[in-house]
C-alpha cells in the first residue's frame, strides 16, 4: 500500500507513506520509486531507522534503534555503519568512534558500563588492535593490543604519581603428551598474555605511538 506523491511515470516520488508486504512501514522521501532523502522505516520486529536514504539504502546520517534496546547514531554508507558514529549497547556499554563495514574500525573509545573502565585507541574489524590506552578508576595502561589482548611493551600509570614499565609476553602452549590422541581436533586455547615488570619510575612521556 502506498499513499503519497508520484512522478510523471507514476513512480513514488516526493513524500509518501508505504506499508510493505512483510509488515514493515516507511514514511519519507522518494525519488523515482526508491527511498531517497530523509525517512523513517519501522520494522515489524520493533526496530526503527530514521535518517538519510539513497536508492533504498541507509546512506548519510541516521539513527537505528535495534530490537534488543541498543542504538546506533552516526554515518551510513550503502546500508553499513561506516564513518563516525556512537553505539549504545544493550548492556549499557558505549562505543564512540570510527566504523567500516558495520564494525568498529579506526580510532574509537569503548566505555564498559559495569566497571567504568574505557579503552581509547585503535580497532581493526571490530577488535582492539594497535596503540591504545586502557583507563581504569585509579590507574591506566598504555601499550599496544593485538587481537583484543595487550602484547609487547607498555606501562601502567598510577594516579599516585608513579609508573610500572614492562611488557606483556604471550606464553607458549605446552602440550601434554599422554592426551595427544584424543584432543587432536581441538585447537589449543589461546593463553592470556603475562605481564613482566622491568622497572618502576616517576611519570615519563613514553607512549606506544613512539615505536611506530
Amino acid at each position: 500500500e502506498y499513499e503519497g506523491d508520484r512522478d510523471g511515470e507514476g513512480q513514488r516520488h516526493g513524500f509518501g507513506k508505504a506499508r510493505l508486504p512483510n509488515g514493515d512501514t516507511y514514511e519519507g522521501e522518494y525519488e523515482h520509486g526508491l527511498r531517497s532523502g530523509h525517512g523513517t522505516y519501522r520494522f515489524k520486529n520493533g526496530a526503527l531507522y530514521t535518517g538519510d536514504y539513497l536508492q533504498n539504502k541507509k546512506h548519510g546520517k541516521g539513527v537505528f534503534f535495534y530490537p534488543d534496546g541498543s542504538k546506533y547514531a552516526g554515518d551510513w554508507v550503502h546500508d553499513q555503519r561506516q564513518g563516525y558514529g556512537e553505539y549504545l549497547y544493550a548492556n549499557g556499554d558505549t562505543y564512540t568512534g570510527e566504523w567500516a563495514n558495520n564494525k568498529r574500525h579506526g580510532q574509537g573509545t569503548y566505555v564498559y558500563k559495569e566497571t567504568g573502565s574505557k579503552y581509547v585507541g585503535c580497532w581493526v574489524n571490530g577488535i582492539q588492535n594497535g596503540p591504545a590506552e586502557l583507563i581504569h578508576l585509579n590507574h591506566r595502561f598504555k601499550g599496544r593490543f593485538l587481537n583484543g589482548k595487550p602484547l609487547g611493551r607498555g606501562k601502567f600509570v598510577f594516579d599516585i604519581g608513579c609508573e610500572q614499565h614492562g611488557e606483556y609476553i604471550q606464553p607458549v602452549q605446552v602440550k601434554e603428551i599422554e592426551k595427544e590422541e584424543e584432543d587432536e581436533d581441538e585447537p589449543p586455547l589461546p593463553l592470556e598474555p603475562i605481564w613482566k615488570v622491568s622497572e618502576i619510575t616517576k611519570l615519563t612521556p613514553w607512549s606506544p605511538h613512539d615505536e611506530e
